[in-house]
């Protein structure tokens, strides 16, 4: 049976652009740029009935012109897909102190790159379908599908899926410039914004809410949670940070910065193990044996510079390449300090291959195997298709919302992102976290960690962890949760499980 069938109801809803809801705009300034929601009824495989809610939610601001209020103009159109379930459903009528209040927990969810729509976390984990892409060693073939995925947090929450501008079907209103959201500042405020508006017109202050971002997203996350905060007193109930990176710098491979060379290096001997490159030795040995030399013997040694003696420079380079398996002149050569584009290029080159950044288990054959540097990421180019053709095929098809603009998965459009408020120090929101655990002692952190993951490594999300001011209690807020697998842990199936097994702990919990 299509899924159309199977799990849309026959009261479909559709509100077009002339639908109100505009925020008060002004009759005659843009009168076109309207919300285009299109509604629809579900049914998920275990019986819960849902409500999706797909279309570009129109952001405005008030303007002033020689001091003078000039109105409440659209800016920009972000397109969301929000699912809830029904009411007189179990799950969405919990007991409140407030009758009318939904006390169920909503999860607001995006990606990262800069430039990454929310499809990855949309329909690879969170969402009630998701992609037929397979996994490494057995992928899906052209033109790939859709399906369901039972275990989806929609179970357990209310889910607002948020792409930002230049993203997905998010674009700018005529008139404005995309650049101006290009930038950590302005994406944090945009994305606060659609959390606030949407919260506010769907009566859901009363919800426990959280945050789930990935990647770059996660840095979002935790910078909009402190904007919601500050601008509207909007306290989430928790942060959950898929392949993290809050600060910059542990990934910054910057000329007389040693320290992500270290961070790394228990990712290298993760991927090489993948690949058999370890024999029958168990992952997490290999992991712990690499965590500790990088701590300790090769994080000194990277202090030391020239000024390490000839006998320790040859003892470092000896464990560097059973860690590794890298070949000693290659790690000689590159003076103990070689980024994560070298080790793609270098690990399988005697076997003519190169392995993933985003994860490291993938493989292709490298376009020139002479080039020392490997910039195209096999594991990327292996699941883009998946999800190109499942998302464009599932918000016509299924969610019955239809546009003609391409629907931008990972785009360069919002290249250069600004980080101006950065100028002359690393990216870094640990402030702000460190902030928002003290101000909000019920704040809770939960993190999922890819050993594979070449493009946000576990050892540098921990290291992170390890330099914030917390208090123990504070600390006894997180939970960490690692996976056999690379950024998209997901991809694999035991993994997608375990995660969405703990995510439901976690937003239940609150």
């Amino acid at each position: 049976m299509p899924h159309d069938e199977q799990h849309q109801d026959a009261d479909n809803q559709h509100q077009s652009r002339e639908n109100p809801g505009n925020g008060g705009e002004p009759e005659g300034r843009n009168p076109r740029v309207t919300d285009d929601f299109t509604v629809r009824r579900h049914t998920l495989p275990t019986g819960l009935k849902y409500t999706t809610t797909a279309g570009r939610l129109v952001l405005r601001r008030e303007e002033t012109k020689d001091g003078k209020a000039d109105g409440f103009l659209p800016k920009a159109e972000i397109f969301l897909v929000a699912y809830t379930a029904d009411p007189g459903e179990p799950a969405a009528e919990e007991q409140s102190p407030a009758p009318q209040a939904n006390r169920r927990p909503v999860v607001f969810a995006f990606n990262g790159g800069p430039g990454s729509s929310s499809v990855w976390l949309h329909m690879g984990l969170l969402g009630p379908r998701m992609v037929d892409s397979g996994d490494v060693g057995a992928l899906t073939p052209p033109p790939f599908g859709l399906v369901d995925n039972p275990e989806t947090i929609l179970q357990h929450a209310d889910l607002v899926m948020i792409d930002p501008v230049n993203t997905g079907f998010s674009r700018v209103v005529d008139g404005n410039e995309a650049a101006e959201f290009h930038g950590f500042e302005e994406d944090r405020d945009l994305v606060a914004e659609v959390i606030r508006l949407w919260t506010t017109r769907n009566n859901r202050w009363l919800s426990p809410k959280y945050l789930v971002g990935e990647s770059y997203g996660t840095l979002r996350a935790v910078a909009v949670a402190g904007r919601l905060f500050d601008a509207y007193g909007l306290a989430v109930n928790g942060l959950g940070l898929i392949s993290t990176v809050l600060n910059m710098a542990t990934l910054d491979f910057a000329p007389g910065r040693d320290t992500p060379y270290a961070l790394h290096l228990p990712t290298y001997a993760a991927i090489a193990h993948f690949h058999g490159r370890h024999g029958d030795r168990p992952l997490a040995d290999v992991v712990r044996e690499a965590e500790e030399f990088a701590g300790r013997e090769f994080g000194y040694a990277l202090t030391q510079g020239s000024r390490l003696s000839t006998e320790d420079l040859d003892d470092v380079v000896r464990r560097l390449a059973e860690i590794t398996t890298l070949d000693e002149g290659f790690i000689r050569r590159t003076n103990l300090r070689w980024d994560y584009a070298q080790f793609s290029a270098e690990l399988l080159r005697n076997e003519n291959l190169v392995v993933g950044r985003i994860d490291g288990r993938f493989t292709a054959p490298p376009a020139n195997q002479q080039d020392s540097i490997n910039w195209d990421d096999p594991s990327l180019q292996a699941i883009n298709g998946p999800y190109s053709a499942a998302v464009n095929h599932y918000v016509r098809a299924e969610l019955g919302y239809e546009n003609d603009l391409p629907y931008e998965i990972l785009t360069g459009r919002v290249q250069p992102w600004s980080y101006k408020s950065f100028e002359g120090v690393p990216v870094d929101v640990t402030g702000t976290l460190e902030r928002l655990l003290a101000h909000n002692p019920h704040l809770r952190v939960h993190v999922d960690y890819g050993y594979h993951d070449g493009a946000t490594p576990h050892f540098a999300a921990e290291y992170v962890w390890a330099h914030m001011r917390l208090t123990d209690a504070a600390r006894a807020r997180f939970t960490h949760h690692y996976h056999e697998a690379g950024h998209m842990m997901y991809l694999k199936p035991e993994c997608r499980l375990d995660q969405l097994n703990a995510l439901a702990e976690f937003v239940s919990a609150g």
